[in-house]
């Protein structure tokens, strides 16, 4: 027998691997076991995906439903990989927890380059991966090391077409072809979803009015990007920018682990401005309120369910904060640097209404000829040692592209450490290296770091 395991952490992923499914972009099995991981910091404070409204609609696609957490319990999952003199033990283990016998065993999992998606894979060392694309991360370079006896038994690379035109950089440099995922399938199983949640939850979407604006908040200060102030301005900003454009009613869908207390600011703000400002903390998909409320606006930073939005169900967007987060970001190798370079390339700003109500989707011509070259040159930038095939097509494109407008991508420092056009001229190479300069430059950043 061929049982497929199938490794899921959010719903959002769960919902991709039945629309492969439905589509038959997966290899055929005997059996498919849905592997539900848990990886918020406290699990045991945390719903798992199979515990959201909505996932129901999901779970005929599968023969069986495990737990990752239950298994290397008290591990967390987020942290944890197997020894090497362990992995023999640990496929033993789960081959018998799990009642595989001697199936043969493939994987189907997201984000490979960390645990506990590669914890999984090194575990089975001698079964094929198909690999399915976590939102606009895929886009961008493979961010570690995989290791030869990971990397050598990737089969595919399944993503959803959130960017027309844009191919994935993920995995390329291991020859793996990119499969899309079609629309059409995706939003179907996003209906079931939909309908789902509607009857777990009683309807708990019937207090959201129609045609608001919807505002996406994002957790970025938990990731340290942005201070807890700032990140409270961030959410202020998209009440006024929304408020600029004429909506009274606005719909706040808050992070699920953000605290409840940030809600407060913006509804306070919300009501100086003359707006009503529902929050929304029914853990349910955005693209089920897209369905359920057809938003006339979507919101946010750099979420993927803004291109979602965009390209799956036609609904305007705008962008807020990712000048400040091409900035913040760091190191330079920071995963979420192409979802962000991706939205603020695409998307209008907020703070202006006119580009707001003049913006349209970007054909997958225009993408091709303008946002590929920018992504690719970043990820060579972020990963140069994965993509070497790629430095004269990034040195080409910076040599002849960078302008105040497309600075904010790139770093100087980042430039000049890689020899690119754009870094400090080779006459003062020497800098960098000179004891007394990187000294004095060192107090500086202190400084300005307490100044701050």
């Amino acid at each position: 027998m061929t049982t497929q395991l199938l490794m899921a952490s959010t719903l959002y992923g769960a919902a991709t691997l039945a629309a492969a499914i439905d589509a038959d972009a997966l290899p055929p099995a005997d059996r498919r076991i849905l592997v539900v991981s848990n990886n918020a910091g406290v699990p045991e404070t945390h719903p798992g995906l199979d515990q959201a409204p909505g996932f129901e609609a999901l779970r005929s696609r599968f023969d069986r439903l495990v737990s990752w957490n239950e298994l290397i319990s008290p591990l967390h999952p987020g942290g944890w990989s197997p020894r090497v003199n362990e992995i023999p033990m640990w496929e033993r283990h789960v081959r018998m927890a799990w009642e595989l016998g001697d199936d043969d065993v493939e994987l189907v999992v997201e984000s490979i380059q960390v645990p506990p998606s590669l914890a999984f894979a090194q575990i089975f060392t001698g079964a094929p991966i198909s690999v399915y694309a976590d939102g606009l991360m895929s886009y961008g370079p493979t961010r570690n090391k995989l290791g030869l006896l990971v990397d050598t038994r990737i089969d595919r690379l399944l993503h959803l077409d959130l960017v027309p035109g844009l191919r994935p950089l993920l995995l390329s440099e291991f020859g793996v072809e990119p499969e899309v995922v079609p629309s059409a399938e995706f939003t179907k199983v996003l209906q079931e979803v939909a309908e789902a949640s509607a009857y777990a939850g009683g309807d708990s979407l019937a207090e959201v009015p129609q045609g608001a604006a919807l505002l996406l908040g994002q957790y970025l200060s938990a990731l340290r990007i942005l201070s807890v102030k700032e990140e409270e301005e961030l959410h202020l900003a998209m009440v006024r920018g929304a408020a600029a454009l004429g909506h009274k009613d606005i719909v706040f869908k808050p992070h699920p682990t953000a605290p409840a207390s940030w809600t407060e600011p913006l509804v306070a703000e919300a009501a100086r401005l003359g707006c009503t400002l529902t929050v929304l903390n029914t853990p349910v998909l955005a693209e089920v309120v897209y369905q359920k409320a057809r938003p006339a606006l979507v919101a946010g930073c750099f979420s993927t369910a803004l291109l979602t939005a965009s390209a799956l169900y036609g609904i305007p967007v705008a962008r807020t904060g990712t000048g400040l987060l091409l900035d913040r970001l760091s190191p330079y190798q920071n995963s979420n640097r192409v979802p962000v370079t991706i939205v603020h390339a695409l998307l209008p700003d907020l703070a202006d209404p006119a580009a707001v109500r003049a913006w349209s989707p970007p054909t997958p011509a225009s993408v091709a000829a303008d946002l590929t070259p920018l992504v690719r040159t970043v990820g060579f930038c972020m990963q140069s040692a994965a993509y070497p095939h790629l430095r004269e097509e990034a040195a080409a494109w910076l040599a002849a592209n960078l302008t105040k407008r497309t600075w904010p991508y790139f770093k100087r420092r980042r430039l000049t450490s890689l020899a690119l056009p754009g870094g400090v001229p080779a006459k003062l190479s020497f800098v960098p290296r000179n004891r007394v300069v990187r000294r004095v430059a060192k107090r500086a950043r202190a400084l300005q770091k307490k100044i701050r």
